[in-house]
């Protein structure tokens, strides 16, 4: 028996976990379907990339995008202690007021702006920026690059030789324009939710963490969550709690739990196979993700981070890494930044762009005949379609069915004005 059973070990879960377990009458667990944050390619900055190539992700085969041609592409998620924070380029983006502002218009009471600065200011520590956007105390590590390419300077330079704005801080309140991401990083090493916040609560005896889990459903008892079914070593456990379950499993994740529990829309239920505990329509369904594209070029020698792959370059990186703390090692290649508008009425920048002085970095991108080469990703930071998360089987053991509905308001405004 639990007082709270938080399930998923991501930013959230870990945030969640540690956060509840301040209390020490409260005794908490935590489940994570995946491992432990053991990898060194989680911690060491430039290998990021390395974690795409590794089980620590979730790979859901999306469904035949009817907007781009029926292919059928990966939708991945964080899988170990940390989720998305120990796998991700570690750039610290935070939206701006009018997103939540724009929220709390909508009926979401404690959301507009106002309300979750001091939340963000209370968990930054920002080795820079203070004042009325940024927090120095707290235990996400804020810093600048402490390695940025020469190609990435080049980038935001030329960015500002078209027009376009230097940005110094992506977090003040005004996105728009370039410059340098800062990133969740301390003394050269990652600074993902798990050792910000989980790594610091693990010696309290009240909180319980348990990796290799996973969760088959909520277990509930007149209208109540009291519990969590999961697997663990091959055995089906079941985990009580007296207060709270708190689903933090991801925008995947957390919709097939509660499917698989019976809390979801009622004719999908029985269709599926599901006894229906509490008929909610919204389970699974508004499902917004963006849609991003890789702009790869070719170099004329070895002038970016590619040239790393040869062992040679590794052992210099490696060495001035282990003397100074510093260069290549550190950085998390996805180094510039640039928010725009993507049309010429957009009261808001609808687009983002990354650049990283590497080819083939991100998964599902290719590197260059010469194996030299730089990647412009750019993607909407506004998307407008909408998709959603259904159950294939009454198995937890078999992925949902998964549709982003990719470019489909697009494509649907544009037949529209056609017709």
């Amino acid at each position: 028996m639990y007082d709270y059973i938080v399930v998923g070990g991501g930013s959230a879960g870990c945030t969640i976990a540690s956060r509840l377990s301040e209390n020490p009458d409260s005794k908490v667990l935590l489940l994570e379907q995946g491992d432990r944050d053991w990898s060194p390619y989680i911690h060491l900055p430039v290998t990021y990339y390395k974690t795409s190539q590794s089980d620590m992700l979730t790979r859901y085969r999306l469904e035949p995008q009817a907007y781009q041609g029926g292919i059928t592409p990966e939708f991945v998620q964080g899988r170990v202690l940390g989720g998305g924070s120990s796998v991700n380029a570690m750039v610290y983006m935070r939206g701006i007021p009018q997103d939540y502002d724009r929220w709390a218009a909508d009926g979401c009471d404690g959301w507009a702006y106002k309300d979750v600065l001091p939340y963000f200011k209370k968990a930054e520590s920002n080795e820079r920026f203070a004042g009325e956007a940024h927090g120095t105390e707290g235990p996400l590590s804020v810093s600048d690059q402490r390695h940025t390419h020469y190609l990435t300077k080049a980038w935001v330079r030329a960015a500002q030789e078209l027009g376009i704005n230097f940005n110094p801080d992506f977090n003040s309140g005004n996105q728009a324009g370039v410059g340098f991401y800062q990133v969740t990083m301390k003394e050269g090493l990652r600074c993902s939710a798990a050792k910000a916040y989980l790594k610091p609560a693990r010696k309290r005896k009240n909180l319980t963490v348990q990796t290799k889990t996973k969760a088959l459903r909520i277990l509930i008892e007149n209208n109540r969550a009291v519990g969590v079914e999961y697997v663990q070593n091959g055995n089906v456990v079941k985990a009580m709690a007296s207060q709270e379950v708190v689903v933090c499993s991801g925008a995947i994740g957390s919709p097939h739990l509660l499917l698989l529990s019976g809390i979801g829309p009622a004719d999908h239920l029985r269709e599926i196979g599901v006894d229906v505990k509490h008929d909610l329509p919204g389970v699974g369904q508004n499902l917004q993700d963006h849609f991003d594209m890789f702009l790869i070029y070719e170099l004329t020698g070895a002038h970016s981070y590619d040239k790393y792959k040869k062992l040679r370059w590794q052992a210099w990186a490696g060495l001035q890494y282990a003397l100074f703390r510093n260069g290549p090692v550190t950085s998390n290649v996805c180094e510039g930044g640039l928010c725009w508008y993507g049309a010429e009425d957009d009261k808001l920048p609808t687009l983002q762009y990354h650049f990283l002085p590497g080819a083939g970095v991100e998964e599902g991108s290719d590197s260059t005949p010469s194996g030299n080469g730089c990647t412009t990703n750019v993607y909407q930071s506004r998307p407008r379609s909408r998709g959603f998360v259904k159950l294939r089987s009454s198995d937890p053991n078999v992925f949902p069915v998964v549709n982003p509905n990719y470019l489909a308001e697009g494509m649907m405004s544009r037949y529209s004005l056609r017709a």
